[in-house]
């Protein structure tokens, strides 16, 4: 490339370096400059500009994007056109991303002019879900650089199969019912939340005998995968979960991995069929390293003893206050106290009980509702909002007329409010540490409440997911930590996630709430009239 400052009537067929401002409006940086340009550049008494020249051995950063793309793209897959030097890539099924750190490493170290970045190997994705972008730096790469790069990479996602699975539930004596009901409720979830559910559950004595008798019960009804829970934790080899399995013919593949929560998890092997010992903490829906395994084995990929000792960089998921030994605290100064929020502003809906109007643009003093709500979250502790647009879209966007506001389009909107919030949760930024789902029919929550919920927020002692309620009450919006988002992108049709506040009483914390507001949401003409008659305290 030639990079210069040249004489305008000379620079007929290069490309701008820089965008510039003419008599009939504005020409962005990369532009291919043409006689008519040159002709509209000269008479804004343009002389002068700096552009870029390319030449034989350059590849325009568009195809150099596109055909980046295309050398690492395996199956389940796909790009986007290039635009501006960037290609996006995204997943074409539900299910594990993968690639290595080297791989994409030696993609980057090629040329300077040459990147490409993506989701963390092994992300469970969705169809449509962004999972890396090749994005060339300047305005073109040397095609030998560009040569290098295939064969050197492949990103593929493999789908979730279908695979008969069932789950031990070993008891002792003092074991409530209810705590078997629990575990069962939250590993089926977690099946769900990879396209799997279960397909038999059998209880029996915390004994190896008992235990080998369900395992080869279960592998006579040809269950491809086996979980087993225990009544208490594996401790060693020779406990009655690991003991179990080898008297019924079964291997132990390997014992304990480097993730914590999930260190006393067991892998084992039956005709064929897997089979996982989980650990304790497997209970609660908060990430562990039980969901790496599962997600990885329901997707095909081989696990093995390689596989699991390989985990531990990065194996460290959460503190755990309770452990017999705690870590040595941080001083409080060094603590990150303050939770990432991440607010889904839910603004695609057609508002049929509303009549012919968009309820979301209809006025409350002197501003559209979904403003209002728009403002409110911007005022609060919220430190990201995604608004999800789908029915009349052009007219929400304008009406907001904000920045720092990200956009996600749903063109499934008449498909139900679920097809919206899982738009939204697949944007979630992935340092962000909970999501509050707002709805765009309920102007008068105030950035105070808002506030109150996410102060309430504290996963580590039981309050995982925040409600507001009023006089007994719940209403919106709720707050969910991020662990709960797997399960969420399974929803359908036009309910949202309230249904699975009853699987999780015990991650649940109540926010009373001193007026009616977050019970009241405007879709009717009726609710619309009442509010605008209601007193005015902004």
């Amino acid at each position: 490339m030639i990079f210069a400052e040249i004489k305008t009537e000379e620079a007929e067929g290069t490309y701008l370096a820089h965008s510039i401002n003419t008599n009939k409006g504005r020409l962005g940086k990369g532009h291919h400059l043409t006689a008519l340009d040159i002709e509209d550049l000269l008479t804004s008494d343009i002389t002068t500009i700096t552009t870029i020249r390319l030449e034989e051995q350059d590849v325009h950063e568009d195809l150099a994007a596109a055909k980046l793309g295309q050398f690492v793209c395996s199956s389940g897959v796909k790009t986007s056109p290039a635009f501006t030097g960037r290609c996006n890539i995204y997943s074409t099924v539900h299910g594990v991303f993968e690639t290595t750190p080297q791989e994409i490493g030696q993609i980057n170290s090629v040329d300077e002019a040459i990147t490409l970045a993506t989701l963390a190997p092994y992300s469970v994705v969705h169809p449509d879900q962004l999972v890396a972008t090749a994005k060339i730096i300047p305005l073109a790469a040397p095609s030998q650089a560009l040569d290098k790069t295939k064969g050197v990479a492949q990103l593929t996602v493999h789908p979730f199969r279908q695979r008969k699975t069932g789950l031990i539930l070993t008891r002792l004596p003092q074991t409530k019912k209810s705590v078997l009901e629990k575990t069962k409720t939250v590993v089926n979830q977690r099946l769900k939340s990879c396209a799997n559910e279960l397909s038999e559950t059998v209880i029996v004595d915390h004994d190896p005998n008992s235990i080998a008798k369900a395992i080869r019960d279960l592998r006579a009804n040809n269950h491809e995968l086996i979980l087993i829970f225990g009544a208490s934790a594996i401790v060693d080899r020779q406990d009655a979960l690991p003991k179990g399995l080898e008297l019924s013919g079964g291997e132990i593949e390997h014992f304990g991995m480097p993730v914590d929560p999930g260190n006393l998890l067991l892998l084992g092997k039956h005709s064929g069929s897997d089979i996982i010992g989980l650990p304790g903490c497997a209970r609660s829906p908060k990430l562990n390293g039980f969901d790496w395994i599962l997600q990885r084995i329901i997707a095909g990929l081989p696990v093995t003893k390689d596989t699991i000792v390989q985990m531990g960089c990065g194996g460290l998921l959460s503190e755990i206050p309770t452990r017999p030994q705690p870590r040595e605290k941080m001083p409080p100064e060094t603590l990150h106290i303050t939770p990432r929020i991440t607010a889904i502003l839910l603004a695609a809906g057609q508002s049929r009980r509303m009549g012919p109007k968009n309820k979301l643009l209809q006025e409350w003093h002197g501003k559209p509702l979904v403003k209002w709500v728009a403002d409110n979250i911007g005022e609060s502790q919220v430190d990201h909002t995604i608004v999800v647009t789908g029915y009349e879209a052009d007219l929400v966007r304008e009406s907001l007329c904000a920045n720092g506001l990200e956009y996600v389009h749903n063109p499934d909107y008449a498909d139900g409010l679920s097809t919206s919030l899982i738009k939204g949760l697949m944007a979630v930024p992935a340092d962000s540490d909970a999501v509050l789902i707002c709805l765009g029919d309920m102007p008068s929550i105030d950035s105070a409440q808002l506030d109150e919920l996410i102060k309430a927020y504290d996963p580590e002692n039981g309050a995982a997911i925040c409600v507001p309620t009023f006089e007994g009450k719940r209403g919106n919006p709720v707050l969910w930590s991020r662990s709960f988002i797997p399960e969420m992108l399974n929803l359908k049709g036009d309910s949202g996630a309230r249904h699975l506040l009853g699987n999780y009483p015990g991650d649940l914390q109540e926010v009373i709430m001193d007026n009616t507001s977050v019970l009241s949401d405007i879709d009717t003409p009726e609710a619309l009239s009442t509010l605008r008659k209601t007193s005015f305290s902004k």
